[in-house]
C-alpha cells in the first residue's frame, strides 16, 4: 500500500465518521476533532475503522501521535513499513 492509498482510505474513512464534512480540505496540521467538530466517540470509530480497515493497531496512548491527518497518515506508514 503506497502513501497515496493510505491517505485515500483514510480520508474515506473521516467521511464516513463525519459525511457533513470534506476531509480533503482539512489542514494537515489541525486536530482532527476540532476541525471536523467531531466528539471524543465519533474519533473513536474512526480510529477502530482505520484498524479494521489497514489491520494497523493504534494503542490509546499512540492517540497524541494520530490527532492530526499529517501525524494520522506518517504514523500509519511507519507501521505498514515495518
Amino acid at each position: 500500500m503506497n502513501d497515496e492509498d493510505i491517505r485515500s482510505s483514510v480520508l474515506d474513512l473521516l467521511h464516513k465518521v463525519a459525511p457533513e464534512t470534506d476531509p480533503t480540505t482539512l489542514d494537515p496540521r489541525a486536530d482532527i476533532r476540532d476541525a471536523l467538530d467531531i466528539d471524543s466517540m465519533d474519533f473513536l470509530r474512526f480510529v477502530v475503522s482505520v484498524h479494521d480497515a489497514l489491520h494497523v493497531d493504534i494503542p490509546e496512548a499512540d492517540y497524541p501521535k494520530v490527532r492530526t491527518l499529517e501525524g494520522f497518515l506518517g504514523y500509519l506508514h511507519t507501521k505498514l513499513a515495518a
